[in-house]
């Protein structure tokens, strides 16, 4: 485990959202909103995956996701780190490497041959495990995750998303009945303030991505997409 330089939630948020613009990895588009998986129709799109093309700016990130665990959940919380098929998995593997865990990563379902294993790597039973995911919208795909290791004997009360959209109560609700603290880094909150401040999109944009960040399901209804999430 190499050493880990402590810093300001808020800054870490801010530069995490600075870094996701350099690569071009934010995307605005209110007059062809893109469809999520969801169904639902959005002026925003992210791809996390691409922080992992750039080798100073992943580093950083795994510094902010370290400081952050350790900062919220604790210095020997966890046994093992998870990731899940597909994008949690780099994300996983470079976190455990720096906290010093062992790692393992979960199928989105039972390979369905040789053992039909879902968790591939040594998990003991009773372990406690930390779920890593690049970005979670409203918690469905890391549950499935979660799910999956609590059936094998795993513990999980703790999650972490680089990237949390922080605009659906569906999200919130998931996490506390789920019993699993949700750690983030930075939210489209922290995208949004750092568009504003480098004047990357002109006002009317910025405006209508507030709108949606303020109420997603209206917008979406108003562009043809769902008005609630399955």
């Amino acid at each position: 485990m190499t050493g880990i330089a402590f810093n300001d939630p808020a800054v870490m948020a801010n530069l995490l959202a600075k870094m996701l613009w350099e690569i071009k990895a934010v995307h605005f588009n209110a007059d062809q909103p893109y469809t999520l998986a969801s169904g639902l129709r959005s002026p925003v799109y992210i791809d996390c995956r691409k922080l992992l093309s750039y080798p100073r700016i992943r580093s950083s990130v795994i510094d902010f996701a370290a400081a952050t665990l350790l900062a919220n959940a604790g210095f020997e919380a966890f046994d093992c780190v998870a990731g899940g098929e597909t994008a949690g998995i780099p994300f996983a593997a470079l976190l455990a490497d720096r906290l010093g865990l062992p790692m393992i990563y979960v199928r989105k379902k039972p390979k369905g041959h040789g053992r039909n294993a879902q968790i591939e790597g040594h998990m003991p039973e009773g372990a406690r495990v930390l779920l890593i995911e690049d970005l979670t919208t409203a918690g469905g795909s890391m549950f499935t995750f979660i799910d999956a290791v609590r059936a094998a004997g795993g513990t999980v009360d703790h999650g972490i998303a680089l990237f949390f959209y922080d605009i659906f109560d569906e999200a919130q609700e998931r996490f506390a009945k789920g019993g699993v603290k949700l750690h983030s880094i930075a939210t489209w909150r922290n995208v949004l303030a750092v568009a504003r401040e480098q004047t990357l999109f002109d006002d009317t944009t910025l405006n209508d991505v507030e709108a949606f960040l303020d109420n997603p399901f209206d917008w979406s209804g108003r562009h043809g997409g769902v008005t609630q999430l399955a």
